[in-house]
């Protein structure tokens, strides 16, 4: 009902116009967010036709998820409804990812029947921030480079690239296989592998080389390699000197055996793998059977 003589609202006038419990105005009234316009000779709250309006506004925004200091501010003028809304989508969309994490984790859980302690370290691996995913990847960018000036610029740019974030809606074989590409990269086992590698590459590079050489002569490897296979070609026999001395001429065999070996090691073969998991790529190839072609072939030019 309305205060008598004066066409102001009680807050019990106001809940039946509105819909909303006394106790619900009451509260939004304390917190500033629906101040009386007057009150009684008895210290009763007053409302107007207007707080009928900023009360139904009040109880939209609270429906889409805003505090009421977000609240208050829109209705002080402080800030626009929209300004509050795109502030709480990209609050919204934080939460979103976050949960679907937290599902791909509990899933991966699940899966593997991981202990406590497995548990908690993808947990925390899946939960990085993007600022300590990018310090954990540029840390084993400068370890492995670090004054190898001369390495081929494609292969620092692929090796960046294949350690890509999670997705925003990762599947629990992505989780795990950002966890185990986390737990690799920070290997110092892994790392002097890597190292080793792209020591190889700038001591058989020329500064003034175009990039992407060095990928260029592998695939050129492993197509050589593969068309040996096919045709039958045994390592040892003069068809396949003919191959070999086609990809590195007369080179001694035994340090390309080394770098050959440090390209075929199986731990930078899994960082393929997993790098292709959490991209969502087709499964690479390891290409086992040209490499092992190609270093029988190369076994037995050197023991000839």
């Amino acid at each position: 009902m309305t205060h008598d003589g004066t066409g102001l609202l009680t807050i019990g006038a106001l809940a039946r116009a509105t819909g909303l419990p006394v106790r619900t105005i009451r509260y939004w009234s304390d917190e500033g967010a629906l101040p009386p316009v007057a009150r009684s000779a008895g210290g009763y709250r007053l409302y107007d036709a207007g707080s009928v309006a900023r009360l139904e506004l009040v109880r939209t925004l609270r429906e889409l998820g805003l505090g009421l200091d977000d609240v208050r501010r829109v209705l002080t003028g402080e800030t626009t409804v929209a300004q509050v809304a795109a502030a709480h989508v990209a609050a919204l969309d934080a939460r979103i990812r976050s949960l679907k994490v937290t599902r791909a984790v509990l899933s991966t859980v699940a899966r593997r029947g991981s202990t406590a302690e497995e548990t908690t370290l993808m947990n925390r691996l899946a939960r990085l921030s993007a600022a300590e995913r990018a310090r954990i990847l540029d840390d084993f960018m400068t370890e492995i480079f670090q004054g190898l000036d001369t390495a081929d610029p494609d292969i620092r740019q692929r090796l960046r690239f294949a350690a890509a974030d999670l997705p925003d809606d990762p599947t629990p074989e992505q989780v795990d296989a950002w966890v185990e590409l986390v737990e690799l990269i920070q290997d110092p086992g892994f790392r002097t592998v890597m190292r080793r590698m792209i020591e190889f590459n700038a001591a058989d590079r020329d500064p003034d080389v175009p990039g992407g050489g060095s990928l260029w002569f592998m695939s050129r490897l492993i197509r050589s390699a593969g068309d040996a296979l096919r045709d039958g070609v045994e390592p040892g026999t003069p068809r396949a000197a003919a191959v070999l001395h086609d990809l590195i001429g007369d080179a001694d065999p035994a340090p390309v055996l080394k770098r050959l070996a440090a390209v075929a090691d199986p731990r930078l073969v899994r960082y393929r793998e997993l790098s292709g998991v959490v991209n969502g790529w087709d499964r690479p190839s390891a290409h086992t059977e040209e490499f092992g072609w190609v270093v029988a072939a190369l076994e037995a030019r050197a023991a000839g």
